[in-house]
């Protein structure tokens, strides 16, 4: 079916074709007997997929990445696509409309897509209220939390609070995003001095409640060895859950789109197929300088089961998707769980 409507959607803008999608689908799930068709056509139940990890309990590894569902305004619905888990955000404390359209761009010969959305979200408050509405029962729901542009680095802190304390009581994980090339300054909070400051901050206030939640940091595929040393180091000083790899990228070489097209684009994070290969060395490095004791959820280039192996294999513990959800359509979250399976990956996964 998906393949049937996709050459209809990219005629259309991305973000709008974003908007007339959810549209769409939420008008589907209004039909009658709505409910049973999709859990037929996309989702997979197999206790071979269950996993434990940060004391949660995850039907199967593959989560909806953030940036989807920037407000949550569509998780629930979103949960009807066989998701094990669903990211939300990034949301920062007060509304922003994000950078100047066009900002999200497809490269169809990269399987690929650049964004400089911005953390454009309507604010904390907003996302709280519906939030407060209850989620899907068996669907793990991560908040992943930003600053606002306005904000100054060196006040960044406030900000990953506010965030954190208003959404504690609903959502399961939290993820901190500094890596995000779209907010000008943001990508220098991942320097040790001022990362550590914040993680270990957020740290002393998840660890003063009754039950603290895990914490995560999402990466750059940017960083360098040294850097990603540096990570490891920052992950151990303040006992925060795990990472997630990785966010998009600044880097443009290997597209197989013309050279004028990508530069007319402008500036942007690139995230889809080109992002595969990075994030996988990424995984294994990490892995391998942790001896696998970092837990890490993989996000970047997973279009196939293959791809989603491929992750787990180099030592990843849970995968997400997004950019591959929009080439490959709804059903790609189901293939990747079949695939887990068939590859007998299953047993070799962290939990």
């Amino acid at each position: 079916m998906y393949s049937i409507l996709k050459p209809f959607l990219f005629n259309m803008e991305p973000e709008k074709a974003h908007a007339f999608t959810i549209k769409l689908f939420r008008f589907a799930l209004r039909l009658p007997g709505s409910n049973a068709i999709f859990k037929f056509l996309y989702s997979k139940t197999d206790q071979r997929l269950e996993r434990e990890l940060f004391g949660l309990k995850f039907k199967n590894p593959v989560g909806l990445a953030a940036g989807f569902d920037k407000d949550g305004r569509y998780y629930k619905d979103m949960a009807h696509l066989g998701f094990g888990f669903i990211e939300i955000g990034t949301v920062t404390p007060e509304p922003q409309i994000g950078n100047d359209q066009p900002r999200l761009f497809r490269l169809p010969k990269d399987g690929a897509l650049i964004n400089r959305m911005g953390f454009n979200n309507e604010g904390l408050q907003a996302m709280v209220e519906r939030l407060k509405e209850g989620k899907p029962e068996g669907v793990i729901i991560g908040g992943n939390i930003g600053k606002n542009k306005t904000t100054p680095n060196d006040q960044a802190t406030s900000d990953y609070l506010k965030c954190f304390n208003a959404l504690f009581p609903y959502v399961d994980y939290f993820v901190v995003n500094v890596s995000s090339p779209n907010t000008p300054g943001l990508r220098e909070l991942q320097e040790k001095e001022p990362l550590t400051k914040l993680l270990g901050t957020l740290q002393v206030m998840n660890l003063s409640t009754l039950r603290p939640k895990p914490i995560l940091l999402k990466i750059a595929p940017d960083l360098t060895n040294e850097q990603l040393d540096d990570i490891v180091a920052i992950v151990r000083e303040t006992n925060i859950a795990g990472l997630i790899a990785s966010n998009t990228t600044i880097d443009r070489s290997g597209l197989q789109t013309d050279a004028a097209t990508v530069e007319a684009i402008g500036n942007g994070g690139l995230s889809g197929q080109p992002l595969r290969k990075r994030s996988t060395e990424i995984i294994r490095y990490l892995t391998k300088q942790t001896g696998g004791s970092i837990p890490i959820i993989a996000v970047g280039g997973i279009s196939s089961a293959a791809d989603a192996v491929e992750k787990l294999r180099a030592g990843a513990s849970l995968v997400q998707v997004y950019t591959g959800l929009i080439y490959e359509g709804p059903g790609l979250v189901k293939r990747i769980c079949k695939g887990v399976v068939e590859a007998g990956v299953v047993a070799a996964v962290k939990g």
